[in-house]
């Protein structure tokens, strides 16, 4: 069979799913990457009409000349003494006083003539220009315009729409992963009752949550205004309605299961979604503000770039898990057979940009974190030391340029820019790294042999040949947009650069390898003994549809189960508002000191609820205005904000990022990492979590209290100087 045969057999068995879903949501997000790469042409295209047809000599820019230009309905050459006769003669003076204070000022007949003179030359210079500009309408200038205009009318319209683009494709996207039974939990549903009280608690949030988007509709209708956007509410109660059918359906026709379970488990079975839906919506409910739920998850569709950025970044870490492009970079550190604690902590800092560049440590555990466990694997770490890699693996780039949720402080905050929250990410980022590198040293019970120098030089020499490609490809693009388009690789544009720039490497990974029929050997490394029955090599698909379509599969489920979070976590902050509870505490506290450690227990416990970009809003609105009451820098405060998430989302009992990781590398292995070390002590048989919080935890109380220290005692005033900000 041909390879145009076995493309257009996989083409045709495309499951009704992926047609219902994969393809529709494939469009969405080429379309939301044309709408955001047609602004930046659209904006070179103003430019590049400027050099071509502006004239600044004559006063003429391109804008002007963007339209037909409507003739002036005055008249040049009037007849100033016909006028003023037909002027009614000045008025007497009021003989009041009253009158004449607030009266019309007489004019006089030169004031008359003055004014009409003034208004003659005006329509003349209104006509003028209007003879100007149509003269420099040229057949050239038409001709561009109507590309222009007319490409600025059709992304303009998916500008407009960016809600309603975003709400289908949460809609696609969340039905999707129900359907599949993605929604992130802290364990999978696996028993009888695992499916059962899932399917209960999903349903019974479905419900909540459709009830809330009716009432905020009828409540909204009934005040006799227009309803702003109708159809986003009926697609809100679609995607409710929808997922209720499917847990009833699931309830009536019970899934396949694996014997009866225990209740206790069924409850960490789940999803947390669910858990939020119920009590927001109960809380709600309860306090007599039934369409609670439905305002504040409507809160997505006021930042719909915001999310719309976070699909692309999906994307695009699913476009980057379809190629080999880690395992060939990770070609480049095996020569040198390092011990698994020293490539680790490599394999962390190399990992720490392509985090900032996905937005949030979560997505790059989905991206790259099968990859990594393995990685760790074959150089001989243990299983748990792996899990604990992996789940690190996204949590110290979060605070490095262009990372999206520091875009998303400086919107929400004015009182801190990307500018500083990056210059002082820096800082953190180093410390974070060595932390972990001094502890994971620290646990180290044997000396590895380094490969000669030379030796491994050598096998890197050779290996980075695989790798440059990659690298010129990806300079090249930049180099196009910043070029071309005028536009930097930063945070602004990379959600939309980024995930260009995967595709096209998928696209020349598969056509450097159109040859071969078997994956590449020298991606498929021995497995040390400690790994003999662990991870897996790659199974990327060696031809670029089937590649495509299984990064739209993933990115489908992802962006399903965290946008799902997302819009609970942005309802539980509502209850968390509407309930008054931050009411509670004092605004000032007696020192900044005791204000910090107030500030750390909540931020980490907020980290273990609620996503990354919910949590943000939350504190945005309730702990960053006690932070500056009592004397907390703002940039000082928001520093601290992302570390403490990054420990909430390491630590139990949620742990997001290690939810993640249990995702990417299977029950098996977790069932596996557990046996392993079943006889050993406490910290071996824990070590995917000790390590992980406490590499974190001493990060976030350097950051939380050094600054302090520094800023109060004056002999450390050389370490103030050292650090001063930009």
């Amino acid at each position: 069979m041909s390879l145009g045969e076995t493309g257009t057999r996989g083409f045709l068995n495309r499951t009704p799913l992926e047609w219902l879903s994969s393809l529709p949501v494939f469009c969405l997000l080429v379309l939301t990457l044309v709408i955001s790469t047609g602004e930046m042409l659209h904006g070179r295209m103003l430019h590049l009409g400027e050099a071509m047809f502006g004239k600044p000599s004559e006063q003429i820019q391109y804008f002007m000349l963007r339209a037909d230009p409507v003739r002036p309905s005055c008249d040049r050459d009037p007849d100033i003494d016909a006028l003023l006769k037909a002027s009614p003669a000045p008025a007497a003076p009021a003989a009041d006083s009253i009158d004449a204070l607030f009266g019309d000022k007489p004019q006089s007949a030169g004031d008359q003539r003055a004014a009409l003179e003034a208004a003659r030359e005006e329509c003349r210079m209104k006509h003028a220009f209007y003879e100007r500009v149509s003269n420099d309408i040229t057949p050239g200038v038409r001709f561009f315009r109507a590309i222009e205009t007319g490409f600025f009318a059709l992304f303009e319209i998916g500008t407009d729409n960016r809600p309603l683009i975003l709400l289908v494709m949460f809609a696609i996207a969340a039905i999707t992963t129900t359907l599949g039974n993605h929604h992130i939990s802290i364990r999978p549903a696996r028993s009888a009752r695992d499916h059962l009280v899932t399917n209960l608690t999903t349903a019974a949030a479905s419900a909540l949550l459709l009830f809330s988007c009716v009432r905020y509709y009828q409540i909204t209708s009934a005040t006799g205004l227009e309803v702003e956007n109708p159809l986003l509410h009926l697609l809100w109660c679609l995607l409710f309605a929808s997922l209720l059918a499917i847990s009833a359906y699931r309830l009536i026709r019970p899934q396949p299961a694996e014997g009866v379970g225990s209740w206790g488990l069924a409850l960490l079975s789940v999803p947390l979604f669910a858990y939020m839906g119920i009590s927001s919506g109960v809380y709600f409910l309860a306090n007599g503000h039934p369409s609670g739920q439905a305002i504040y998850i409507n809160q997505l569709m006021e930042l719909p770039a915001i999310f719309l950025n976070l699909a692309l970044f999906i994307f695009a870490g699913m476009l980057l898990k379809q190629t080999d492009i880690v395992d060939r970079f990770l070609n480049l550190l095996r020569p040198w057979r390092l011990s698994p604690e020293l490539l680790t902590y490599i394999i962390l800092l190399a990992a720490a940009l392509p985090t900032a560049y996905t937005g949030a440590s979560g997505i790059f555990v989905i991206a790259a974190g099968a990859i990594i466990y393995r990685e760790v694997l074959h150089a001989g770490g243990t299983r748990q030391f792996a899990l604990a890699a992996t789940a690190m693996s996204g949590s110290l780039g979060v605070v490095l340029r262009p990372c999206l949720l520091v875009v998303l402080i400086a919107m929400l905050n004015k009182q801190v820019t990307t500018a500083q929250l990056y210059h002082w990410g820096l800082f953190v980022f180093f410390l974070t790294s060595s932390l972990f590198f001094l502890l994971s040293q620290l646990r180290r019970t044997e000396r590895e042999q380094v490969e000669v120098p030379m030796v491994a030089i050598r096998a890197m020499l050779r290996e980075s040949v695989h790798v440059l490609p990659y690298a010129a490809l990806a300079v090249a693009l930049v180099l196009f947009y910043d070029v071309a388009l005028d536009t930097s690789l930063n945070e602004i544009s990379a959600p939309t650069i980024m995930p260009v720039m995967m595709l096209l490497l998928l696209i020349l990974e598969k056509w450097i390898n159109r040859k071969r029929t078997t994956p590449d050997p020298s991606l498929v490394q021995p497995v040390s003994p400690s790994a003999a029955s662990g991870a897996h090599p790659p199974t990327t698909s060696l031809r670029l549809e089937p590649a495509v379509r299984a990064a739209s599969n993933e990115t489908i489920g992802h962006t399903g189960a965290l946008i799902t979070l997302m819009a609970l976590s942005l309802a539980v902050g509502g209850v968390i508002e509407r309930s008054e509870v931050m009411s509670l505490v004092p605004l000032e506290f007696p020192s900044a000191w005791l204000a910090m450690a107030f500030l750390l227990f909540v931020l980490v416990f907020v980290g273990m609820v609620m996503d990354p970009f919910g949590a943000v809003i939350l504190v945005s609105s309730t702990l960053a205005p006690i932070a500056y009451n009592n004397g907390i820098d703002p940039v000082h405060f928001w520093m601290v904000v992302l570390v403490a998430f990054e420990l909430g989302y390491l630590s139990p009992p949620v742990a997001l990022n290690q939810l993640l990781t249990r995702q990417v590398v299977g029950e098996a292995e977790m069932d596996a990492a557990d046996a392993e070390v079943r006889q050993l002590g406490f910290y071996h048989r824990y070590e995917r979590w000790i390590l992980p919080v406490v590499v974190m935890t001493l990060g976030l109380l350097i950051v939380s209290f050094l600054p302090l220290a520094v800023m109060q005692f004056e002999w450390l005033e050389p370490v103030r100087q050292m650090f001063a900000s930009p």
